[in-house]
């Protein structure tokens, strides 16, 4: 008889929520309780998950159930996203243009060294904003939950703010991602107008996150797994090549000697100044194009055995992205020196890519245009994930009370169709950068998006600052906790402190040569933050934060508890290497 190969995955915290099984009203009577607008929105997000699941009810899912017949209610997204797709999604929202093509700033303003320096710096601070969003979305895994961890967590107006700023950005970032796929294409034809491709795009983005998530999942696991095939296959590409492979011979550190590591200087006439400023820009970048590894979060109310899922995606994204984007950063210093002119290229779009020039000057012709495709579906990909993304911000803004709740409908495949189209409207906006009227509207909008990321990094941070707070003030154990973090509460300071001085020296570039409109460029998403805080917080009239023995830790959490997810046990090498893998 064969024996059972299923594994049935349990929360440790299981034993917290034994004690609901009573009565809705001690579901968590361990813990102390002050009757305030916390306590309310604790019983209406409670009397919510027993509408749908009692509480007694211990229900089993395995992941080779049949879910083609199940359909979500009016306003439910259904738990169909797998690991792989968790950290697939991400993954595309993350790897784009930012490296193919934007690495290529800092290469040339700080040097290989300064480059690398300023993105493995900036790595630290993505590590510890990943381990805050993991601890807080696997003890409450919900649609869009960083947007709502910050309201219930800080305040609802601070959360109201930070929600819908990152909205904003990421659709800004969907018109942005349509205007640079239709740009690569001009590599090869442009007897097309960019308008054309622009919009045939929109409609197929579009189209593509109104189907069924798990079908949307499978598109864009396979899309970025070309994006870590392309890659791997460069990174192979540039150790051949730097040991000699290529027309140049024995490339070695070449370049790293003569122009030298460090970059000629940036700004000012004074070289030490000047470089310094090069490697503050290089943290810029890295900055920017860092954005998306909290992506994971958003798609927790997705996930299948999210208590499971969410923290390995966590793990496979961030160090994906870390070896990417190191190895790949060190192999351009190699191959391309920093006084390279392609580098500040407009001759087309992709001119400028590092990657691009390191294979040219390789002397490897039938390339270019393989990568160039490869750079095609990248762009394409993280407009996919935008509109995704988007379109769930949306939802949990609607669950937190702070967005019409109509954004909060969904199909039968629990696809919030709404805020899926109100987010691919905004794509429209990519057709202003056809018009040289409108370049400088669209480029003031697309700021908003870039600084929007580093402000939703440090809502995650003091999320979590006062999530830690409050299990300890709930009596909780957090040693307990499904995923825990490493070394807080200091790491997490550390990340909050370190991107907020980002946010602030982002712009420092428009002081040596200051003019109202550079400044305003530089910083108006700060301005729009604050402002949205501040009209928020007189809408709401609520608290500046939430005390720590008022927070709500209950509401999407005891449904979770409630559900055990049977993983069958890897038993083939071939099982056990697609599971490292993803």
């Amino acid at each position: 008889m064969e024996p059972d190969r299923t594994q049935v995955y349990t929360s440790p915290y299981n034993a917290y929520t034994e004690q609901a099984e009573d009565t809705l009203s001690t579901a968590s009577t361990h813990i102390p309780r002050q009757h305030s607008k916390s306590s309310d929105l604790l019983e209406k997000g409670l009397s919510n998950i027993s509408s749908q699941t009692s509480l007694s009810e211990k229900r089993t899912f395995t992941n080779e159930q049949k879910q083609d017949d199940e359909e979500a209610g009016p306003q439910e997204v259904l738990r169909h996203l797998k690991a792989r797709h968790v950290s697939m999604i991400s993954l595309g929202g993350t790897i784009g243009a930012g490296l193919f093509i934007g690495t290529s700033d800092a290469l040339s303003t700080a040097g290989p060294v300064g480059a690398l320096i300023g993105y493995i710096f900036i790595a630290t601070i993505v590590y510890s904003v990943a381990q805050s969003l993991g601890e807080m979305a696997t003890f409450i895994p919900i649609t869009g939950s960083f947007t709502q961890f910050a309201s219930r967590f800080v305040s609802p107006s601070f959360g109201a703010a930070v929600g819908w700023l990152y909205w904003f950005s990421w659709s800004m970032t969907f018109a942005v991602e349509l205007n640079a796929a239709a740009l690569v294409l001009n590599y090869w034809t442009d007897k097309v107008p960019i308008a054309a491709w622009t919009g045939m795009f929109f409609v197929i983005l579009t189209l593509t996150n109104l189907i069924a998530v798990k079908y949307y999942g499978e598109i864009e696991f396979w899309a970025a797994s070309i994006k870590v095939i392309a890659i791997v296959g460069w990174i192979i590409y540039s150790l051949v090549m730097v040991c000699g492979g290529g027309q140049t011979g024995p490339v070695g550190f070449r370049y790293w000697k003569n122009p030298g590591p460090w970059g000629d200087g940036y700004l000012v006439d004074n070289i030490s100044l000047g470089r310094f400023l090069g490697f503050v820009s290089a943290l810029v970048n890295a900055a920017f194009t860092y954005q998306g590894t909290e992506l994971v979060g958003i798609t927790a109310g997705e996930s299948t055995n999210p208590r499971r899922n969410v923290p390995k995606a966590i793990h496979k994204v961030f160090f994906r992205i870390l070896i990417f984007y190191i190895i790949s950063l060190f192999f351009i210093g190699l191959l391309v020196p920093f006084n390279d002119k392609q580098l500040n290229s407009d001759e087309y779009y992709i001119a400028s890519s590092p990657f691009v020039i390191a294979i040219i000057n390789s002397g490897t012709k039938v390339l270019p245009s393989i990568f160039n495709a490869v750079i095609l579906t990248t762009v394409l990909s993280a407009g996919n994930s935008d509109v995704y993304i988007g379109s769930r911000v949306l939802y949990a803004l609607s669950a937190s009370g702070v967005a019409p709740s109509w954004f909060q409908i969904t199909s039968k495949k629990g696809v919030p169709y709404v805020g899926v189209l109100t987010t691919a409207i905004f794509g429209a906006l990519a057709f202003m950068n056809v018009s040289s009227g409108a370049e400088n509207v669209f480029n003031w909008l697309v700021n908003i998006s870039t600084v929007a990321g580093m402000i939703a990094w440090c809502s995650i941070s003091l999320a979590h600052l006062r999530f830690v707070k409050a299990i300890k003030a709930q009596g909780f154990d957090r040693n307990l906790l499904p995923y825990i973090s490493k070394w807080a509460p200091w790491y997490i300071w550390y990340a909050l402190i370190c991107n907020a001085i980002i946010i602030i020296v982002q712009g420092f570039t428009c002081f040596f040569e200051f003019s109202a409109s550079s400044f305003l460029t530089s910083y108006v998403s700060v301005f729009v933050f604050i402002f949205l805080w501040a009209i928020f917080q007189f809408l709401f009239r609520c608290p500046l934060y939430i005390k720590s023995e008022e927070i709500d830790l209950d509401s999407g959490r005891v449904e979770v508890e409630r559900v055990e997810w049977i993983e069958p046990e890897a038993t083939t090498w071939w099982q056990k290497l697609w599971n490292a893998l993803f």
